[in-house]
């Protein structure tokens, strides 16, 4: 028996978030290292447009991080976001 579509979408939907941390992480990592993260990749990108707009700029700002969307949110841009640093 397959399971119903509200089943399905909810699986899909858990997973898309469990995917969360190990991107942050990566995002996180990048950031460190450089001024801009741009995700291009499909699998990061999916994950990503699974999120409502404010989901997903909650989950830039509690990183410390800005998002901006490029190119109809077919390319999605990371930076530290400086005002949200402590001096």
């Amino acid at each position: 028996m397959s399971p119903t579509p509200f089943a399905w979408l909810t699986a899909k939907q858990e997973q898309m978030h469990n995917d969360l941390p190990a991107l942050a992480a990566k995002i996180g990592e990048s950031l460190s290292i450089s001024s801009e993260y741009v995700v291009t990749q499909p699998a990061e990108l999916r994950v990503l447009r699974e999120m409502a707009d404010d989901e997903l700029r909650e989950f830039a700002r509690s990183h410390g991080w800005r998002i901006i969307r490029r190119l109809g949110g077919r390319q999605i841009e990371f930076y530290n976001d400086a005002s949200a640093r402590a001096v």
